[in-house]
This record gives structure tokens, sequence and C-alpha cells, in this order.
């Protein structure tokens, strides 16, 4: 089912996100052009991603496979850069390959092992990943616990099929946006400390969302992903 898509509220909505992320960015003493918007479209329609484009926004983040691959093949005439910022079944890693710019969400072993394999399988370029961390220890979530972040990192490298660029991090939803910024500070030390042990750049800090991108950008997010603030109340997932 087709849902009506206002281009102008998208755009309008999208104007005023960059300029509160640039403002973020610079009081935090960083230039705007260091912090990437990806705007997240899951469930809306192709068309609001479309419009959205016309506004000169190119990164753009879904959560489920079949829904991405439909939009990425509808739009295929736009020069978009596609994101997988959702939960990937190991049994969904086959559909990765070629597909996606950047997966956000490498959070074990099994589901890094499974996505080598397809890449290999399929003579794919290098594909860049973040391995995202349970800093909370949400059992409800999913993400590598601190501990285990450095032997999933190295683990992953060994592999030789992905690039390694950073860290992804989904704070508890019940805490005040301002709770969440020493989550978002102690990301950015365990990439520091990352970076330090695998002695490589990890530039990206995947971090922030539609109610606390500012806190996230104020403490060091290079991808915030938001969704709700650009294109409006979600459609219910049918």
């Amino acid at each position: 089912m087709e849902h009506n898509v206002d281009g102008q509220a998208i755009r309008d909505r999208l104007v005023e996100t960059r300029g509160m992320i640039d403002d973020a960015a610079k009081a935090s003493g960083r230039s705007p052009e260091d912090v990437t918007l990806v705007a997240i479209s899951k469930l809306h329609p192709a068309q609001a991603v479309a419009e959205a484009a016309l506004a000169g926004q190119r990164h753009f983040g879904e959560n489920y496979i079949q829904e991405a691959l439909a939009k990425q093949d509808e739009l295929a005439h736009l020069d978009l850069s596609w994101h997988f910022t959702g939960k990937l079944q190991s049994n969904k890693a086959k559909f990765v390959p070629g597909r996606f710019d950047l997966l956000h969400t490498i959070d074990k072993l099994k589901l890094a092992q499974a996505l080598h394999k397809k890449l290999s399988a399929a003579c794919a370029p290098r594909q860049d990943v973040l391995i995202e961390v349970n800093l909370a220890l949400e059992s409800q979530k999913a993400g590598v616990a601190e501990q285990d972040l450095p032997e999933l990192a190295e683990e992953l490298l060994r592999m030789g099929s992905m690039n390694l660029t950073g860290l992804m991090l989904l704070p508890p939803f019940d805490l005040d946006p301002e709770e969440r910024r020493p989550l978002f500070a102690r990301l950015r030390e365990l990439r520091d400390g990352l970076e330090v042990r695998l002695g490589m750049k990890l530039p990206v800090l995947s971090m922030g969302m539609t109610d606390d991108f500012t806190q996230a950008v104020r403490e060091g997010a290079s991808l915030v992903r938001v969704g709700t603030r650009i294109f409006g109340t979600r459609p219910v997932r049918t």
C-alpha cells in the first residue's frame, strides 16, 4: 500500500535537521562536514526517498533486507548510498554482497563468518562494516559486549573480506537524551582504544537518532541515523 508523500515537508525537515547537526558539530569544535546524515527510510515508500534525494540527501538506511533491495531496484537511476542499519540474520547474509555501502550491525562471530562466506563466494569487493556494541548490556538488543569487542574485531579482520571502519551504538530508549551522552562518549573511547590495539584508523562512529542525534554529534558521532524527524511518523509494518 502506497502512502501519500509530502515532498516539501520532507525537504523542509531535512534542512532543519542538517542545521541542527551543523550547530552541534560547531559547538563541539568540529566541522559539519565531519558528520554524515543517514536518513532512515525503513517502512517509508521509495517516493519518500526520491523526495529526500531531490534535496541533496544521498545516504539512506534500511532495516529489512527485502524492503531495501526493492527500493534499491526502484531507485537505481539515482546516485544513492545505501546503509543496512537493522539486525541482519545469518541466513540473509547472501543478499548483502554488492548492495550496501556500509553494514552497521555486525555483532557476533557467527554473523561475520556467514557474511565472509557469501562475500567470498560472490568475489565481492571488501564490504565496509561496523561492529555494533551493546554498552548497556540490554538482553533484548543486539550488539557485542564491551569486553568481547577486541576479539570480534580481530577475528573479523583476519577474514579479509570485510573492511572494519568503526563502531555503532543503539542506547537504551528509556534514557533521557542527555543521559545517553556518557554512552556515546564511552563508544568513542572504545573506538580510540581499538585503533591503538589494531594499529589502524576506525573513523566511523554511528550513533544518535531522531531524539538524541545532537548529543551524539557533541560526543563525536560521524554518522547519525535519523528517520522520523525527516520522513514523519513511520507506517506500520504489515
